[in-house]
């Protein structure tokens, strides 16, 4: 998939699902109740065990229908395999230019942590695609990504780490041109209960959420 499409689609559904399990199995019934919920784009973290094994089963499961993408990714040794794996696009939990560099040598998408308006900047002339605000939660949430939006309105921002359901609309009102969502909608005792139909509830939750925030 082109760069540019993978980009693109991110935009478009304007959410990234973070599978973030403690059973591979799990991940992919989260990953196919994401699906079904009619959200084509989501990254698998690297802390579900045997996670390379995952993305290369979710690829060959839900192939062109899905955008897949690695998360926590902590080194560009990661990001290649993930990359041969399967993966469209890579989600680091913090700066790190030789992710950046290798995901571009790769012309795939890179959506780099950062939190302070240096660390933004550094990673966008690097050749970040979208930048990862995190934590955001813990920094002052939307009101947050509108500062730094005001004086960086070229800058794609992901807030991630407090988004919810409640908050998620005050984010695009705020700039954002995309949310990660974790636990909020990937929910550990949902997983445990085999509650699948919850994930895909709230994923369609999240859409309309989107779809209402950008019509408003």
């Amino acid at each position: 998939m082109a760069k540019q499409d993978i980009l693109n689609t991110i935009l478009d559904v304007g959410i990234i699902p973070i599978v973030r399990t403690d059973d591979a199995d799990h991940a992919l019934y989260a990953i196919e109740a994401i699906c079904n919920a009619g959200i084509p784009v989501l990254e698998v973290t690297m802390t579900v065990p045997g996670a390379i094994k995952t993305l290369e089963t979710a690829c060959d499961r839900f192939g062109d229908s899905l955008v897949l993408g690695a998360g926590t990714v902590l080194d560009a040794t990661t990001a290649r395999n993930c990359m041969l794996a399967g993966a469209e696009f890579c989600v680091t939990p913090s700066l790190d230019l030789a992710t950046i560099e290798i995901c571009n040598r790769y012309s795939k998408c890179v959506i780099p942590g950062a939190l302070t308006p240096t660390e933004i900047m550094t990673a966008w002339d690097a050749g970040a695609s979208m930048i990862k605000v995190f934590p955001v939660g813990a920094v002052g949430g939307a009101s947050y990504i509108k500062a730094v939006k005001a004086p960086l309105p070229h800058v794609l921002l992901v807030p991630t780490g407090g988004v919810t359901l409640a908050n998620a609309g005050d984010f695009f009102r705020a700039g954002a041109s995309a949310v990660a969502v974790g636990s909020e909608l990937v929910n550990k005792r949902w997983l445990m209960n085999e509650d699948f139909g919850r994930i895909e509830t709230a994923a369609r939750g999240f859409l309309d959420t989107v779809a209402e925030s950008r019509a408003a």
